[in-house]
This record gives C-alpha cells, structure tokens and sequence, in this order.
C-alpha cells in the first residue's frame, strides 16, 4: 500500500515533527472535501487518500499535512468523532508516526502533552507553571532535583491537557528554554543525556532492573513485565490479568514523583498460567489503539533442577502444539484448577449488555442528554459508542476535553433512562462509570 504518490517528495512530510494527520474516514470521502473540512485549522501543505493500486479505489484512509504541529493536534482534537459528509461514519483523526519509525504509526495524545525545558536552577515549580501557563491549562509541572542533594537540575516537565497547547509551547516559547516533546526513549535514557536540546527524555520508559527473558529460547517463568504507552491505572491492569486465573501479584511501576512508568509487573501462582497470559495479552489492544507488550521476567527461581527442567519442557511442549495447531485448536494447556480462556473481548463489562443498535440520524433533536463521570479516566469514544448504543436512540457521545466527564446525547428520553438505570456505577474495561447532572435530564445524579 502506497500512502503517498510516488512521484510525491517525502523528505518534509515530517517537518515539522507531529504536523501531518493519520485520517480513517469513509470511502466516499475525497480529497477535495478533506481539505475543505481540515483547512479552517491551519495551513495545509497536502491532502493524500490512499488508494489500492489495482482498482484505484479509496481505501478509506488519508493523510492530512499541517505546516505547523499545533494546527495538526488542534485538528486531531477538534475533528475526531466529527462526521464530514452526511450520510457517512465519523472520522478518527490521530497525529501519524514519522515514515522512519518502526512504531505504530498512531501517535496516544498522552505522548504529545508533555514537554522537557532547560530552565534556570533558581526555578521554582511555581515559576515554570508561570513562565509556560500562556499556551495553555497546565496539568502539572515538575522540576528534576539532585535526589542527593535536593539541587534543581536546570531541567523540568510540563504536563497540558491537550496536545495543541504542548505544541504551541514548543513553536512560541522562548528559545533558551529548548522544549521539546517528551516522547519515550529506551531504557539507557536519563537527564545526564540532555546535550544543547537534541536529546529527548522520558522518565516514564524505564522498566526497573527487570531482565527480559525472550520466550522463543525456551525461558518461562511465572513473571510477567506489561509496557503500554496509553495511561493505564492500577486498577485496569489489575483486571485486564486477572481474567487469567492465579494471578498473585500485581504492581504498577512509579517513578519518584509518583508518575506511571508505563510498566506493571504481574506474577502468576503456576507457570501455565503465565504462560497463557503472556499469549492472549502480549499485542492485545487495550484501550484500542494502544497495543501492549507482555514478556517474561525473571523471577529468581532455580530450573537447573531435573523437576525444574522437565516443568520448562512441558509448558514449552504445549505452547508449540498450540501454535501448530493455530488458534482454533482445542489443545491449549489447562494448568490444574485452570479453566480455558476464550479471547477477550473488545468490551468488558460487569453488566449484560443488549445486542448492538442502530445510532439516530445526527441531526435528530436530542430529547435526553447524560452525562457521564470516568473514574479513573475517560474511555474512548468508540467504546463509548458501544456501549451506549445498546439501549437505542443514541445520537452521539462527547468527552468534554481536559476533563473525566462526558455526555450522551439520546433521541427518546426511554432510551437515556435504560442506559442510566443499566450502567450507573457498573465497569466498562476496567474505569468506573458514574452519572453526573446535565440540563436535559430530569434526574440530578451525583458522582
């Protein structure tokens, strides 16, 4: 599949970084009515759709180049979940990986709203909220001290809400503070590489002194280490391991701040279970979109002993028949006590879900609207569309930006009350989900 022409010049669509869309759209959508649509954002240097290269035929995706990459992000918050033409399905619209990456090239909105600075060392954290406050609502600021001494490095981050104000720090403020994007880097990263503003730092990218055991050579263990670049709780991985039965351990990894590492250690009480594990949720998109890395750990147990080397044997004998004999082989392990695990699905609920349900015309007039709270954060729109949906005469969902609210416009207030009696307080993919007060509906609820 090309993305671009081929006659096409590649060497700007990068420059600046972050600055062109990745757009999945309808089929119908043409080039001329993306332009249109996204040109009320900024400066557009190209419009490409890709097509297949025999029936020349969208395939319903485009790509979207900003001059700047705070036009782009600004587009990507106020264009996804819009829909451009009627009559058809709205748009998802993310910021595109660099053509030179080896990453999915879907850029989280978590790795756009941090930046690094060099400051002066006489900074306090109040000082750099006030220094970068003009582009934007800031989330936090945090200074990089001395752990020994207590002494500011010169160097800090600042957390917005949304990626257009990260942007539009990095493009206006002044020069001496270098911002850059914080994105993340591989494990031999730390503040001692920061040279002139050329290194990026991510204290979020570290795994801890964990040794990663490829399990294609044969080395199993009952540790597992997860890596997710999306801002998973606690609480959501907890879940999301526990489907597989024996789990015992469970920890999400922080740095000194209390930041998320973006790593969790998970222990399990048998090794096939871990084992199990490790195959359905290493690649397992959660929240979709973000697709998670799973591998063993070692977890200091001695298998040079016969029993030891003759468990490796087995479990590795019922991994290689379940992969010969691919997914639909009835022959998966089931450790004692361990019952099959079907694949997990795309939702999941602690509620019985009705079977799926058209969504009203977009221009229906909203009879009942809900507002929802997130704890401990907003899910994405099309699991929220799912959901929702089920109860009939939904119109649209709409997360409020910078916030862990949201609402749902319904058609037919009957419908609204179904979903609100249904899903108060229930568990949609490991975030609560509590009701909050909105103008249209009759009853008050509280989070």
């Amino acid at each position: 599949m090309e993305e671009f022409p081929s006659k096409q010049s590649t060497e700007n669509l990068d420059d600046p970084p972050n600055s062109r869309l990745f757009v999945v759209t309808s089929r119908s959508i043409t080039e001329e009515e993306l332009r249109e649509s996204f040109s009320v954002f900024g400066d557009i240097q190209g419009v490409w759709v890709v097509k297949d290269k025999q029936t020349k035929e969208s395939k319903g995706i485009a790509y979207v180049k900003f001059s700047k990459s705070s036009q782009a992000c600004l587009a990507m918050e106020e264009m996804h979940g819009k829909v451009l033409v009627e009559g058809t399905k709205p748009v998802k619209v993310f910021i595109a990986q660099s053509r030179s990456s080896t990453r999915h090239r879907d850029v989280e909105d978590e790795e756009l709203t941090r930046i690094f600075v060099m400051i002066p060392k006489t900074f306090s954290e109040e000082d750099l909220k006030n220094t970068f406050k003009e582009y934007g609502e800031i989330e936090y600021c945090v200074i990089i001290k001395n752990k020994f001494t207590g002494e500011s490095k010169g160097l800090g981050y600042v957390r917005y809400y949304k990626p257009s104000q990260a942007a539009l720090a990095i493009e206006n403020c002044d020069k001496t503070y270098r911002a850059i994007l914080a994105e993340p880097r591989s494990k031999a990263a730390s503040t001692e590489d920061y040279a002139g503003g050329a290194a990026r730092v991510d204290y979020s990218a570290d795994p801890g002194n964990y040794q990663v055991i490829d399990y294609r050579s044969g080395e199993f263990t009952r540790c597992l280490m997860m890596s997710t670049r999306a801002a998973l709780t606690q609480e959501q991985i907890f879940s999301l391991f526990d489907i597989v039965p024996g789990m015992e351990y469970c920890e999400l990894q922080r740095d000194a701040y209390g930041m998320t590492k973006g790593h969790a250690l998970i222990r399990y009480s048998n090794l096939g279970s871990a084992v199990y594990a490790k195959e359905k949720l290493n690649g397992f998109e959660y929240p979709p979109g973000n697709r998670l890395a799973v591998n063993f750990v070692d977890d200091g147990e001695d298998r040079s002993s016969p029993v030891g080397r003759m468990a490796m044997q087995f479990v590795a004998a019922q991994m290689m028949n379940a992969v010969w004999n691919g997914p639909s082989s009835s022959q998966v392990m089931k450790p004692p006590g361990f019952s099959t695990v079907s694949p997990m699905p795309r939702i999941q609920t602690d509620v019985s879900l009705p079977p799926l349900k058209k969504l009203a015309p977009p221009d229906s007039k909203a009879k009942e609207r809900l507002f929802v709270v997130f704890s401990p954060s907003p899910l994405p729109l099309d699991v929220l569309e799912d959901v929702f949906c089920r109860y009939g005469s939904l119109i649209e969902v709409h997360l409020v930006p910078g916030r862990k609210v949201g609402y749902m416009k319904y058609a037919d207030k009957q419908c609204a009350d179904d979903a609100m009696a249904a899903l108060h307080g229930r568990i949609v993919n490991g975030g609560h989900l509590t009701k909050g007060s909105g103008d249209c509906c009759h009853d008050t609820m509280t989070p």
